[in-house]
């Protein structure tokens, strides 16, 4: 069966891709830093009959990295769809923030994903079929000042447009997910406080995974899961970005006042 590999596949987002891969038939590899997480996800899968190879690995570091990127161009064992979903970030402005900390960030956010895509994207060529998917946000179509998340995510949306543009005519695909919200872990990890994640701009991770594969079948570049970030991504294309600052910077502002009520 085609297989697929999942970066950060042992929560959220991640786990959501390699549960309906599992049950799609796809045979999969796993990759995460927590190797018991790892062959706790893997069992749950392969009670569906598919086949899990798990790969811890650190991918904010060049030892990680270049342990899944050999995976990734291993010509005996093809991978037919990367998913590239690991990433972090955390609640700190710029200047307030560990040096050491945001290199790690980067090393994770872009560094994995160039170097990772570009160990896949050459035997796919080569076979004529496969597909990347690049997790990015929909905080990549804005910016802030708390990190460097932002950056890092518009990183990861304009390079996955290009690599779909170079990709066309090969049988090779590329999109970028833009989620909003997501019920994961991920800001508990990053130790951001956002309350009860509850309402309407909160996703599960499994609706914006179909979202996303369907979108991928359709040949789409970028997908957008659900109606309503659909709205907030047009609006935020068509309003001029010295507003769009001013409005994200006056919404901060307001987020620190209620910080520092509580």
């Amino acid at each position: 069966m085609p297989t697929a590999l999942i970066t950060g596949a042992t929560s959220g987002i991640g786990a959501a891709f390699a549960s309906r891969l599992a049950r799609d038939g796809r045979d999969l590899v796993l990759v995460a830093r927590d190797g018991e997480r790892l062959e706790a996800a893997a069992a749950r899968h392969r009670e569906r009959g598919v086949s899990v190879q798990v790969l811890a690995a650190d991918l904010t570091t060049v030892e990680g990295r270049e342990r899944v990127a050999e995976r990734l161009a291993d010509p005996d064992a093809p991978v037919d769809l990367l998913v590239n979903n690991a990433g972090a970030t955390q609640p700190h402005r710029f200047l307030a923030a560990d040096p050491a900390a945001l290199l790690r960030q980067h090393d994770l956010n872009v560094t994995a994903v160039l170097q990772l895509t570009r160990a896949a994207v050459p035997g796919m060529v080569q076979r004529g079929r496969g597909a990347v998917v690049n997790v990015s946000s929909m905080l990549g179509f804005v910016t802030g000042s708390r990190s460097t998340y932002t950056a890092e995510k518009a990183w990861v949306t304009v390079f996955t447009e290009g690599i779909a543009a170079t990709l066309a005519g090969s049988g090779v695909r590329a999109l970028v997910l833009c989620p909003g919200f997501v019920r994961t872990e991920f800001h508990e990890r990053a130790g951001l406080e956002v309350g009860a994640r509850r309402g309407l701009m909160w996703l599960d991770a499994e609706r914006v995974v179909e979202e996303c594969l369907a979108d991928l079948a359709r040949g789409k570049v970028v997908s957008v899961p659900s109606p309503q970030y659909k709205v907030l991504a047009a609006l935020i294309d068509l309003l001029p970005r010295p507003v769009l600052r001013r409005l994200i910077a006056a919404g901060e502002r307001r987020g620190e006042r209620s910080e520092g009520e509580r």
